[in-house]
């Protein structure tokens, strides 16, 4: 009876699992006419080398230190499916380095602490009162925490000196939004209308935050 209710419940979660499309890979997926193929792109991965020509090299990577003599004082340097070829299909990548608050919509990311010490943190999404609830965590060599999937978050260096992690996520394209980047410096730019009324400021400072990020809003 035991075996029955194990197989029951197997199948039931086997059918829960297929219930769902697979995960995108990419911002969207524009359909294509079927005169239209040779412009079309492979969905969720990207095209397989011939196995015979597969060599070492395509699973291998080294990853410099990027430069941080910016003004954020920061840089993040990936390692997804663009850059090391046999990550295709495998669901995982890494990045070293850090960056200001941003979110990966296709990925979990953990974060190990391999020098320095950091301030990091995420944001839930919006509760029943629409609020958010923000958790911060200093972490030093050796200590590993996590971002949930698809919410905003945010490593910064607070000690005296150099400071490095490295990240895993759990997708192969994890993708990256950098909040102030997407928000001020989109292109085209959003309407200064929309971001005063929603940042509930005056179009001067709209205009002052776009400038930073290039634009020319005379």
């Amino acid at each position: 009876m035991k075996a029955t209710y194990l197989l029951v419940a197997f199948l039931a979660l086997a059918s829960f699992a297929s219930a769902f499309d697979p995960r995108p890979l990419q911002d969207f997926c524009v359909a294509v006419p079927d005169d239209s193929s040779k412009d079309a792109v492979f969905v969720n991965g990207k095209f397989c080398k011939n196995p015979e020509l597969v060599v070492a090299e395509d699973f291998f990577k080294h990853v410099d230190p990027g430069n941080a003599d910016n003004k954020l004082g920061s840089k993040a340097t990936p390692v997804t499916v663009n850059q090391m070829p046999g990550l295709n299909t495998l669901g995982i990548s890494l990045a070293r380095g850090l960056i200001p608050p941003h979110t990966h919509p296709r990925a979990t990311e953990i974060l190990t602490v391999i020098e320095g010490t950091l301030l990091v943190g995420f944001v839930t999404s919006n509760n029943q009162n629409n609020t958010n609830r923000l958790f911060t965590k200093v972490l030093n060599k050796g200590d590993v925490f996590v971002f949930p999937l698809g919410l905003i978050h945010f490593q910064s260096n607070i000690g005296n000196g150099n400071a490095l992690a490295i990240a895993a996520l759990n997708s192969q394209n994890p993708g990256v939004i950098t909040i102030a980047n997407a928000v001020f410096g989109s292109t085209p730019p959003i309407s200064p209308e929309i971001l005063a009324k929603a940042f509930q400021v005056d179009y001067k400072v709209i205009n002052y935050l776009r400038k930073q990020f290039s634009y020319d809003n005379n």
